[in-house]
C-alpha cells in the first residue's frame, strides 16, 4: 500500500473476503478456495468475526515490523486487513481498558505455527504496553522464558522442526496502567515416552542436541559426555541434523535466556547435569543371568556408565545397581524383595529415565514461575496464553494422541459455548431479538472419554487399580461391555453388529467419532502409559542421591515419608489439569487463533487443499461461521459506518449534523433496503445478508467513482482559473514593469541631452572668457618683453665695459705672477731637482686615491645582502683593493643585516642554510622550498580538542607536527599518520582517533633516504635490532620533506652528537619486517594530474612514479 493511503476498513482493498462471515455462497469448496486466494497473496490472516485464522507460510514475511506493531496499535479490529496483532490490541486493550481478564487460545496441529503464534502475541504486548527499568526487565523475562522451555519441550518431528511436546498456558499479570507484573506458566502432559524412544526421521527434545553441539570440551567433560551422537542410545541418529538449525548457538541462546530468566549459576549447572545423566541412561545395558532358585534376573554389562552417573548425581553406584535388579513390595508392614529379569530391568530403566526428564521439565516450569512472578500484591488483570497440541489423527494413535484429542474436545465445548454467550451477550446488550442456533454439540463426545462411572478414563483407572491379571486387551474388554451401544464408540469386539464385519477397524483396536472425525485408536500401551510406574527403589535411590536437585525431584523417596497409597494415574492427572483448565478459560474473556498447516512439506508457496480441508474439519471452522452468521452476519458502530457510507446519501453528505444513528436510518432508507435485511442496535448496526453489505460496498465503489470523477473536474478548473489569475497578475506586473522602464529610458535620453547642450555652452562661454585672458595677457607680456630687452641691452653694454676693465687688471697679474714664478723655479730647482720625481708620483698617487674614494663613496650599491652590483675598477693596480674593499663592505652590510634579527629568526635562517647545504643541486624539491617558511608546527596540537589525547600522551616539545602518508607494502596505498619530531623521539600516530602507533627514539634513527626528484617520499632507516625495528623502517609522503628531514637532521646532531646519514638516490632498499624492498623512482604521466603514485610491483619492488 501506498504510503500515504490509509485504510479505514477491512473491505478496502479486500483480497478475497477478510472475514469468513461474509463469504457468499457458504460453503466448503467457496471457504478453502478464500483461503487458497489469500495464501496465493500472502494474506496469511483470514477472520471468523473475532476468530483468526492462521496460515503458516513456512517463510519471513515484512508483516510483524515495528512500523506494522504502530500501524495496529489502538485501532479497531475490523479497521485494517486481518492480523494477529489485530486481535493481540484488541485483547489488551480490552484488559487495560474494561478491565477485562483475557485468555487467547491458540490451536491447530503440530506445524501449523502455534508456538510462533504465541510468540508474536506476547512481543506484541510486550512492544505496546509501558515503558521502565523494572517494567522492561519483567518484559524480557517473560520472553526469555520461552527459548528455555522450547529447549527442553519441544522436538523436531516429522511435521515440524520445533513441535511443541508438552501443552503450555502462561497467565501474564499486569497492573491497573497496562504494565506487565510478572506471570504465571502451567504445562500438561509433556510427552516423556520421546525421552526413550522416538518414532523414524524424529528426533529427542532439542535440549540432548544443543548440549552436545554447543557446550565447551570442559564444560562436556564436566558432564562426562562425548560430542559423538551416535554414543548415545536414547539419540535417534537418522535425524540427529536438521537443515537450518542451528543446535551450538541455540544452546548459547538458551543458557543466556536461563541467566536473564533468574537462574542462579549452580542452578544451570545442576539442570545440565540432570540431563546428562538421562542421556548417559540409556547407554546402560543388561545381560539375564540365572539363580540357583531358576529365576531369571538381570545384570549391567558394563558398570563405566552407572559409575559415571553416580559420579554426576552423587548417588552410591551398588544402591542404584540393586534399584535396576530387584524390586520391593511393601504391604501390611511386610517387605518382599522380588528380582527383575532383563525385560524389567529395561523398563525400570527407561521408566527412570522418563521421570527423570519430566520432573525435571516441571521443576523447570516451577522455577520459571518463581522469576517471573508478580512481586506486587496489588489486584492485578490477567491475559491467558494457551498454546497447546491441536487435534491429532495419525496412522497409529495411542495414549498421547487419545488424551490430545480429549482435552481438544473440551477446547471445542468450551470454544463453542463461549462463542454462542458472546454473541447472545452482544444481541442484549444491542437490544436485537436472540434466536435459538442449531449445533453440534459434542457434550456427547466428552461425556464418553470423562464421566465418572462409564467414561473410558474412569474405566482405565479402574483397570489399572483391580487385582489381578492386567493387560491392554482385557482393557479393551471392558470397553465393549461398556461402552458397546454409544452412538459414537465403535469396536469390532463390541456386542454392535455393524462394526463385526468392518475390516477397517482391527481387533486390537476401538474408534471414537470426534467432532473433527473419526479416530482410531490402537489399545496396546494404554495400561501402562496410564499407570506410569516408577518403582519405590529407584526412587528412594534417588533421593539418597547428593544432588541436592535430583533429591529435590523425588521427594516420595523419603523413608519417612513412605507412603503406600497409589499415585494417581496419568489420565487422572490429565482430567484434573484439563478440569482446572476449563474453569479458569470460562472465567475470561477469550480469543481464538485458528491454525492451519498449508502442506506436509514444510515448504512456501504450497497449498494442499485436501490437508487444509481436513483440517478445516476437524477444527470446526465452518461450523464456527454458520454460529457466527445465523443472527446477524455483520455488524459495525454507527459512526464508521456513517463515515464510510455517507457518500450514498445527498442528506448524509458531505458531512451529518445529527446522531451517527438517525444518519444511518435516513442512509438505508435513502437507499431503499429491505428492513428485514437489517436491524437497529443501541450502539451498532446488524446486517442479517453479506449480499446486503457487498450491494453497499458495489454502490460506494461507483459512488466513489463519480465524486473521484467530480474532484478531478473540480481540480482541473480549480488549477486553470489559477492558471489564468496567475498569467493575468504576471501580465499586469510586466506591463507596469515595461512602461517603467520605457519612460525611463526616455528620460535618461532627455536628461543626457540636456546635459550635452550645457556642456556645449559652458565650453562656448569658458572659450570666449579665455580668448579675452590671452588677449589681455599678450599685451601685458609685450610691455614687459620690450622693458626687458631695453634693460638687457643696457645691461651688456656696462657688462662688456666692466669686462674689459677687468681683463687689464688680470692680465698685469698674471704677468707678474708668471714673472715671481719664473724667478722661484730658477732659485729653488737646484733644490729639487733630485727628489721631485718622487714627490710628484706620490703626490698624483695620493690626488689619485682621493678622487678615486670619492667616486666610490657616491657609487655604492645597496645595503641587500643579495645586491650583487659593485662600481667598476678604475685603474689596474688598485685590482686587490678593489676585491678587499668589496669583501669588506659585504661583510659589513651582512652584519648590519644580521642584527636586524630575532633569536627565532637566527634559527629559521640556520636552518634554510643547513637545507641549501644538504640540498641545493641534490633534490629538485629544493628549490621550491627556498621561499616557504619553516613553520614545523602544521597542526594545533594544542588548541584543537581532537589531539587531547595525543597531547597529554606526549611531554617533550613537540619540534614539527606534520600529518604524512604512510606507504603499506603490500599495495602501496597510503594511510595518513600524524609525524611528530621531539627532542629525543619521532612519534607517529593515528590521525582520527590520535592513539600513538610508533614511538622511535632518534639513537635509534639511522639513515633517511630519498629521490632526487621532484616527490615528497622519504624512508626513515631504524637500527637492527632495536625495538622500534621489529616492525620495519618507516616508508612516508610528505608535503614538507626539506623542512622535516633538515630539522630530523639537526634535531639528530643535537642530541646525539653525529650526523644523520641522508642518502639522495632514485633508487634505496627499504627493510618491512623480515625483507628488503627496493623503492625506484621513475619518471612517468599521472592519472591524478601531478601527483607521484606508488605502486607494488613484486615481493621486491615498490615502483614511485613522478610526473
Amino acid at each position: 500500500m501506498a504510503k500515504m493511503e490509509v485504510k479505514t476498513s477491512l473491505l478496502d482493498d479486500m483480497i478475497g473476503v477478510g472475514d469468513m462471515v461474509l463469504l457468499e455462497p457458504l460453503d466448503e469448496d467457496s471457504f478453502i478456495n478464500n483461503l487458497k486466494k489469500r495464501f496465493d497473496h500472502n494474506e496469511v490472516y483470514t477472520y471468523i468475526g473475532s476468530v483468526v485464522i492462521s496460515i503458516n507460510p513456512y517463510r519471513s514475511l515484512p508483516i510483524y515490523t515495528p512500523e506494522k506493531v504502530e500501524e495496529y496499535r489502538n485501532r479497531n479490529f475490523y479497521e485494517l486487513s486481518p492480523h494477529i496483532f489485530a486481535l493481540s490490541d484488541e485483547a489488551y486493550r480490552s484488559l487495560r481498558d474494561q478491565d477485562k481478564d483475557q485468555c487467547i487460545l491458540i490451536t491447530g496441529e503440530s506445524g501449523a505455527g502455534k508456538t510462533e503464534a504465541s510468540k508474536l502475541v506476547m512481543s506484541y504486548v510486550a512492544a505496546v504496553c509501558g515503558k521502565g527499568a523494572e517494567v522492561n526487565q519483567v518484559k524480557e523475562q517473560l520472553l526469555q522464558s520461552n527459548p528455555v522451555l522450547e529447549a527442553f519441550g519441544n522436538a523436531k518431528t516429522m511435521r515440524n522442526d520445533n513441535s511443541s511436546r508438552f501443552g503450555k498456558y502462561m497467565d501474564i499479570e499486569f497492573d491497573f496502567k497496562g504494565d506487565p507484573l510478572g506471570g504465571v506458566i502451567s504445562n500438561y502432559l509433556l510427552e516423556k515416552s520421546r525421552v526413550v524412544k522416538q518414532p523414524r526421521g524424529e528426533r529427542n527434545f532439542h535440549i540432548f542436541y544443543q548440549i552436545l553441539s554447543g557446550a565447551s570440551e570442559e564444560f562436556l567433560c564436566k558432564l562426562k559426555l562425548e560430542r559423538d551422537f551416535s554414543r548415545y542410545n536414547y539419540l535417534g541418529l537418522d535425524s540427529a541434523r536438521v537443515n537450518g538449525v542451528d543446535d551450538a548457538a541455540n544452546f548459547r541462546t538458551v543458557r543466556n535466556a536461563m541467566q536473564i530468566v533468574g537462574f542462579m549459576d549452580h542452578e544451570t549447572q545442576s539442570v545440565f547435569e540432570v540431563v546428562a545423566a538421562v542421556l548417559k541412561l540409556g547407554n546402560i545395558e543388561f545381560k539375564p543371568e540365572s539363580r540357583a532358585n531358576g529365576l531369571d534376573e538381570s545384570k549391567i554389562k558394563d558398570k563405566n556408565e552407572l559409575k559415571e552417573i553416580c559420579e554426576l548425581t552423587g548417588i552410591d553406584q551398588s544402591v542404584l545397581e540393586r534399584a535396576f535388579s530387584f524390586r520391593t513390595v511393601e504391604a501390611k508392614q511386610e517387605k518382599v524383595s522380588t528380582t527383575l529379569n532383563v525385560a524389567q530391568a529395561y523398563y525400570a530403566r527407561d521408566a527412570l529415565a522418563k521421570n527423570l526428564y519430566s520432573r525435571l521439565f516441571s521443576w523447570l516450569v516451577t522455577r520459571i514461575n518463581e522469576s517471573i512472578k508478580a512481586q506486587t500484591k496489588v489486584r492485578k488483570k490477567v491475559m491467558g496464553v494457551l498454546d497447546i497440541y491441536g487435534f491429532e489423527i495419525f496412522e497409529d494413535n495411542s495414549f498421547e494422541q487419545f488424551i490430545i484429542n480429549y482435552c481438544n474436545e473440551k477446547l471445542q465445548q468450551i470454544f463453542i459455548e463461549l462463542t454462542l454467550k458472546e454473541e447472545q451477550e452482544e444481541y442484549i446488550r444491542e437490544g436485537i431479538e436472540w434466536t435459538h442456533i442449531e449445533y453440534f454439540n459434542n457434550a456427547i463426545i466428552c461425556d464418553l472419554i470423562e464421566n465418572n462411572q462409564t467414561g473410558i478414563l474412569a474405566m482405565l483407572d479402574e483397570e489399572c487399580l483391580r487385582p489381578g491379571t492386567v493387560t491392554d486387551e482385557t482393557f479393551l474388554e471392558k470397553l465393549n461391555q461398556v461402552c458397546a451401544t454409544h452412538q459414537h464408540f465403535e469396536s469390532r469386539m463390541s456386542k454392535c453388529s455393524r462394526f463385526l464385519n468392518d475390516t477397517s477397524l482391527p481387533h486390537s483396536c476401538f474408534r471414537i467419532q470426534h467432532y473433527a472425525g473419526k479416530v482410531m485408536y490402537q489399545v496396546e500401551g494404554f495400561v501402562d502409559k496410564n499407570n506410569d510406574l516408577l518403582y519405590r527403589d529407584l526412587s528412594q535411590a534417588m533421593w539418597k542421591a547428593n544432588h541436592s536437585l535430583i533429591k529435590a525431584l523425588f521427594p516420595e523417596g523419603n523413608p519417612a515419608k513412605i507412603n503406600l497409597k497409589r499415585p494417581p494415574t496419568a489420565g487422572s492427572q490429565f482430567k484434573a489439569s484439563v478440569a482446572t483448565l476449563m474453569k479458569n478459560l470460562q472465567t475470561k474473556n477469550p480469543n481464538y487463533i485458528r491454525c492451519i498447516k498449508p502442506n506436509d512439506k514444510k515448504a512456501a508457496h504450497i497449498f494442499n487443499e485436501a490437508l487444509v480441508c481436513h483440517q478445516i474439519r476437524y477444527l470446526g471452522l465452518l461450523e464456527n461461521v454458520r454460529v457466527r452468521r445465523a443472527g446477524y452476519a455483520f455488524r459495525q458502530p454507527y459512526e464508521p459506518c456513517l463515515e464510510r457510507y455517507k457518500m450514498l446519501c445527498k442528506q448524509t453528505w458531505p458531512h451529518w449534523r445529527g446522531p451517527a444513528r438517525a444518519g444511518v436510518e435516513v442512509l438505508f432508507n435513502e437507499l431503499r433496503i429491505p428492513e428485514e435485511e437489517f436491524s437497529f442496535g443501541r450502539s451498532k448496526i446488524f446486517i442479517r445478508n453479506p449480499r446486503t453489505l457487498f450491494k453497499l460496498e458495489d454502490l460506494r465503489k461507483q459512488r466513489l467513482e463519480d465524486l473521484a470523477t467530480l474532484i478531478g473536474k473540480i481540480y482541473r478548473g480549480w488549477k486553470c482559473r489559477t492558471h489564468f489569475l496567475l498569467m493575468k497578475k504576471c501580465q499586469v506586473v510586466i506591463a507596469s514593469w515595461y512602461r517603467r522602464y520605457s519612460q525611463q529610458k526616455k528620460y535618461q535620453k532627455i536628461k543626457s541631452s540636456a546635459i550635452t547642450v550645457q556642456s556645449y555652452i559652458r565650453g562656448w562661454k569658458a572659450r570666449k572668457l579665455l580668448r579675452e585672458l590671452k588677449h589681455m595677457k599678450r599685451c601685458n607680456e609685450a610691455a614687459t618683453v620690450i622693458a626687458a630687452y631695453w634693460h638687457g641691452t643696457q645691461a651688456r653694454r656696462e657688462l662688456k665695459r666692466l669686462k674689459e676693465e677687468a681683463r687689464r687688471k688680470h692680465a698685469v697679474a698674471v704677468i707678474w705672477a708668471f714673472w715671481l714664478g719664473l724667478k722661484v723655479r730658477r732659485e729653488y730647482r737646484k733644490f729639487f731637482r733630485a727628489n721631485a720625481g718622487r714627490k710628484i708620483y706620490e703626490f698624483t698617487l695620493q690626488r689619485i686615491m682621493q678622487k678615486y674614494f670619492l667616486e666610490m663613496k657616491n657609487k655604492m650599491p645597496s645595503l641587500s645582502p643579495i645586491d650583487k652590483n659593485w662600481p667598476a675598477r678604475p685603474y689596474l693596480f688598485l685590482e686587490s683593493t678593489h676585491k678587499e674593499l668589496k669583501r669588506i663592505f659585504h661583510l659589513w652590510r651582512c652584519k648590519k643585516y644580521r642584527d636586524q634579527f630575532t633569536d627565532q629568526q637566527k634559527l629559521i635562517y640556520e636552518e634554510k642554510l643547513e637545507a641549501s647545504e644538504l640540498f641545493k643541486d641534490k633534490k629538485a624539491l629544493y628549490p621550491a622550498s627556498v621561499g616557504q617558511p619553516f613553520q614545523g608546527a602544521y597542526l594545533e596540537i594544542g588548541e584543537n580538542p581532537k589531539y587531547k589525547k595525543l597531547k597529554d600522551a606526549v611531554d617533550e616539545k613537540i619540534i614539527i607536527a606534520e600529518v604524512v602518508n604512510k606507504i603499506n607494502r603490500a599495495n602501496g596505498k597510503a594511510a595518513s599518520r600524524i609525524f611528530l619530531l621531539t627532542k629525543n623521539n619521532v612519534l607517529l600516530a593515528d590521525q582520527k582517533s590520535g592513539t600513538i602507533k610508533s614511538e622511535v627514539p632518534l639513537g635509534d634513527v639511522t639513515k633517511v633516504s630519498m629521490s632526487s626528484q621532484n616527490d615528497g617520499f622519504f624512508a626513515v632507516h631504524l637500527k637492527e635490532g632495536s625495538e622500534a625495528a621489529s616492525k620495519g623502517d618507516f616508508l612516508l609522503s610528505s608535503d614538507h620533506l626539506i623542512e622535516m628531514a633538515t630539522k630530523l637532521y639537526r634535531t639528530t646532531l643535537s642530541q646525539t652528537k653525529q650526523k644523520l646519514n641522508i642518502e639522495i638516490s632514485d633508487e634505496f632498499l627499504v627493510q618491512f619486517k623480515q625483507d628488503k624492498v627496493c623503492v625506484k623512482f621513475i619518471q612517468g604521466s599521472q592519472k591524478n594530474g601531478n601527483i607521484p603514485t606508488c605502486k607494488r610491483k613484486n615481493n621486491r619492488l615498490l615502483e614511485v612514479a613522478v610526473p
